[in-house]
């Protein structure tokens, strides 16, 4: 009798090994959508073939429906057998410090540990800097031995760069990758690889179309499509090109299977797997309804040839690219969600800064800095359709963020301005002429990138010029003008 494969391990962080295939615990909220709990018991068991396989590494979040108290029950009875991945998703807006404390204390009572394995954290808008003081006092809770490591989902190659040169200490960043979904090996993948950063990668069968089932079936009724995974990547493959080029990639995929014995999931997986930086790969179980445990295990049976990526290859290249960069899904249209929007997720998006309207009719901006009441001045005023946002620096609080990083600086200016803009009723869109302001004439270039890539769509009149700014720390200044509706 043949063995099966052993599941190979990784090393997440320094003394946090984890097996290279992920379960994830996602579809435990579809289970329960209904308005009916599992019974934890029954699932908790149900945790038992994949931890006896080897697959010892579980995904779940804070509204995974019972995912937390499932493994929880589970930790308890076998300790140090699981590695338990989390994430928190709070709502958009400053998280008060008290209650980001209690937000990890509470998933460590559900998963019923000291500290947290991996606490994975999830930013709805950029623009509202509240997301890094959050980061920032969840690394305050990592030094007090709460959070073991901790990582981001769903954030982009820019932002992760900034994280890192702002001196928080993340180790992972879990993003949607499969074979419909390239958009990490553009940028992201390649600066996980220079980094160390590990990348974890979800979706890899797009929710169950990357498997036998769809080949060579006529299109579904997208309306009905089942689970919510199915109706969130049904979104992405409408995108890449639709049900025709799903046939392609499966026909492919397929082909690459049968001289392996395997399954096009495995494939799929595999094929993601296989690419620079990824760590592990997150396939979703439903507990105690049924597993994929065997099938998961053929994954290491056999490697993908060179002939086997450039049939892939030769299929993905038919596709539309997906756009922009990884979780944009969750922040820009098309949301590409189960619902097609943010609904389901949240009520309501807060604006980012405070803003007031005074008796000369002239709405302003304030952002909290010291400096805007001891100098007089507003981070942006409105008056009728015009805007005018003043010389924006990479400040938070008493931080400058981005380190000694210009393009990171320039990021965070940005972000901050086009915060300002939404709290006075506008967009980036709006704007018509940016200043540029560089320390260092040498960074022109890395900041203008920036510039052309927050940008390159509206394209406002700008200037950029080299200049000795007010701060030792800032390497960048940025002001806007916006014209609302113009």
């Amino acid at each position: 009798m043949t063995s099966s494969p052993r599941i190979p391990r990784i090393d997440l962080a320094p003394g946090l090994s984890i097996s290279r295939v992920l379960t994830g615990l996602w579809q435990l909220a579809d289970m329960e959508r209904d308005g009916h709990p599992i019974d934890l018991e029954h699932a908790a068991a149900a945790m038992h073939p994949y931890v006896d396989a080897g697959l010892t590494t579980f995904d779940m979040a804070d509204h995974y429906g019972s995912a937390e108290l499932v493994a929880g029950i589970f930790r308890s009875r076998h300790g140090g057998a699981v590695q338990c991945l989390t994430k928190w998703v709070p709502k958009p807006g400053r998280v008060p410090r008290a209650d980001v404390r209690a937000a990890v204390e509470r998933a460590l009572g559900r998963l019923r540990a000291d500290s947290i394995d991996l606490l994975q954290y999830h930013a709805w808008n950029y623009a509202d800097p509240s997301w890094l003081e959050t980061l920032y006092e969840l690394q305050d809770l990592k030094r007090a031995g709460l959070i073991r490591e901790l990582g981001l989902t769903n954030v982009d190659t820019a932002h992760l760069r900034m994280v890192r040169m702002s001196g928080i200490d993340v180790v992972s960043n879990q993003v949607s990758f499969s074979l419909l979904d390239q958009r990490a090996a553009r940028g992201l993948a390649p600066y996980c690889e220079a980094t160390g950063v590990r990348l974890l990668a979800y979706g890899t069968v797009a929710g169950g179309w990357l498997t036998e089932r769809w080949l060579g079936q006529p299109e579904p009724d997208w309306e009905r499509t089942g689970t919510w995974s199915m109706m969130k990547y049904g979104r992405f493959l409408r995108v890449a090109g639709g049900w025709a080029a799903l046939q392609r990639v499966l026909a492919a995929a397929k082909a690459v299977a049968d001289r392996h014995g395997v399954s096009i999931p495995n494939i799929a997986t595999r094929y993601i797997l296989d690419q620079p930086g990824v760590a592990g790969v997150i396939v979703g179980a439903r507990l105690g309804e049924r597993a994929h445990v065997d099938d998961t295990q053929r994954l290491f049976s056999f490697s993908l040839t060179e002939a086997d990526r450039s049939d892939i290859q030769a299929a993905l290249d038919t596709l539309e690219p997906i756009s922009g960069d990884c979780g944009d899904e969750y922040r820009t249209p098309p949301f590409l969600t189960a619902s097609g929007d943010l609904s389901h997720h949240l009520q309501t998006m807060p604006a980012p800064f405070a803003s007031s309207t005074g008796a000369d009719g002239r709405s302003r901006c304030l952002t909290g800095t010291v400096w805007e009441t001891a100098a007089g001045f507003a981070r942006a005023v409105r008056h009728g359709q015009h805007i005018s946002v003043s010389g924006t620096t990479a400040t938070l609080g008493a931080r400058a963020i981005g380190g000694q990083d210009a393009a990171s600086q320039a990021l965070f200016a940005i972000d901050k301005i086009e915060g300002a803009l939404q709290s006075l009723g506008a967009a980036l869109t709006d704007v018509v002429r940016t200043r540029v302001y560089v320390r260092h004439i040498d960074d022109w270039e890395v900041v203008a990138r920036v510039h052309g890539a927050r940008f390159g769509r509206i394209q406002p009149a700008n200037t950029m010029v080299g200049a000795a700014l007010v701060g030792d720390e800032y390497l960048v200044e940025v002001e806007a003008d916006a014209i609302v509706g113009g």
